[in-house]
């Protein structure tokens, strides 16, 4: 059996299987929209749980069309010869080397992103304006677009010489040196992201003197949590939508919330909020996923440097490599876009896992502050941000990292 049938089969499954899962989703939020669960009865209205079923399923909708148009560009590039023309238009203009290579790379990551213009914009401008969650201008979205270049061309394209330096001339294990590199930049990023790379695209306000940051320091020394400081971020200027987190490692950790989080819910219930994220990283979640990460980067690097050397993995995918010359970004470029269509399937674990990290935080957050503002915080969230409350429970299961609101609310009411 050609590795051609081998991804044939993968892709028509993946494909086949995100589409039954989405038109899983769809029947059972619609045959369910006239009805509020029992236990939410009491706090969101009908029209409310019928607002978050048709924008869920008008999210589904667009979603599969974006899943045709992804699987189509995916057989284009690959089967029907696209990276081929593209390598060698590149090679015809630059020559062998790592700036072809580079540019190969570069260029698929903007062809990507011209196709994918057109979902972003009906996505922010028709189905989030239509539910009443988008406060984004056109001067913005181009302007968030331009800035998410800039940053990707300033860290992706040193870094991606890096990567292919180190294919061309570290040997047969290069992909360790590589996966070195890649951890590195990953727990260096932890640091440089928060105090760089955000305030490129939000504004952060040291959160004010009030109540609210009296019991958000309360908590955060009754949970022995360190932090770098207290931040409010504009998120109201792109989404209705909120939200809160922490990001950084050590001393450059930061707290951060959402405007709209804390104009939506009282102090206690932020708290409460806060303290499922604190939960997080006081149950070392956050080391554990980096783990796993670094854990899945090192076999896929490996998986990697293995099919750079087989014939097979270029010629069974549409792909003629020069025999004499240089083809470390192309077997990049090929992997990038073929791994995604096997490591689909392992999606329920990881779902898994979250779901598992979800509740303990929760515990933690019953634990240290209180589970039932925790229960009205959730309530209010998933009343303002129209999330579904009847979730297929196969869609649940193979995709979502929280647990149905259901469960959730179930779950929080045994620690009374």
């Amino acid at each position: 059996m050609t590795f051609t049938i081998v991804f044939l089969i993968a892709f028509i499954a993946s494909f086949g299987l995100r589409h039954w899962l989405s038109q899983r989703q769809i029947r059972h939020v619609a045959i369910n929209r006239d009805s509020v669960p029992a236990e939410f009865a009491s706090q969101i209205s009908l029209a409310e749980h019928q607002k978050a079923a048709d924008y869920t399923i008008a999210k589904l909708r667009l979603g599969i069309l974006e899943n045709g148009v992804s699987a189509i560009i995916l057989i284009g590039f690959t089967l029907l010869g696209g990276l081929q023309i593209l390598n060698f238009s590149l090679l015809q203009l630059l020559g062998e080397g790592i700036a072809q290579q580079i540019a190969l790379l570069v260029s698929i990551v903007l062809i990507s992103g011209i196709i994918d213009l057109p979902f972003s914009w009906y996505k922010q401008f028709y189905l989030e304006e239509r539910f009443g969650f988008n406060r984004m201008n056109a001067r913005l979205f181009f302007s968030d677009m331009f800035k998410g270049l800039g940053v990707g061309g300033a860290i992706g394209v040193p870094l991606l010489w890096v990567i292919l330096s180190l294919m061309a001339q570290a040997g047969d294990f290069w992909w360790l040196w590589a996966w070195g590199v890649l951890t590195t930049f990953s727990l260096l990023m932890q640091w440089v992201f928060p105090t760089f790379i955000a305030p490129i695209f939000n504004k952060f306000q040291a959160l004010e003197e009030g109540p609210l940051k009296t019991q958000i320091e309360a908590l955060l020394k009754r949970c022995d949590f360190a932090s770098q400081g207290l931040f409010v971020m504009d998120g109201s200027k792109r989404s209705a939508h909120g939200n809160a987190f922490f990001a950084g490692m050590g001393k450059a950790k930061r707290i951060v919330f959402f405007d709209t989080l804390i104009e939506k819910l009282n102090p206690s219930e932020v708290e409460a909020v806060l303290a499922h994220e604190l939960g997080h990283y006081k149950c070392n979640h956050i080391r554990k996923r980096l783990l796993v990460s670094f854990a899945m980067s090192f076999a896929t690097l490996a998986l990697l440097g293995w099919v750079s050397t087989q014939p097979w993995f270029y010629s069974d995918l549409g792909v003629m490599p020069n025999p004499n010359g240089y083809n470390g970004g192309l077997a990049l470029a090929l992997f990038m876009l073929v791994s995604p269509v096997f490591s689909f399937f392992l999606t329920p674990l990881s779902s898994l896992a979250s779901r598992k990290h979800e509740y303990e935080a929760d515990g933690f957050a019953a634990d240290k502050s209180s589970a039932s503002d925790l229960i009205s915080a959730l309530v209010k969230l998933y009343q303002d941000n129209a999330s579904t409350l009847t979730p297929d429970p196969i869609y649940t299961a193979f995709y979502s990292s929280h647990p149905p609101a259901p469960l959730r609310i179930a779950n929080l009411k045994r620690f009374g």
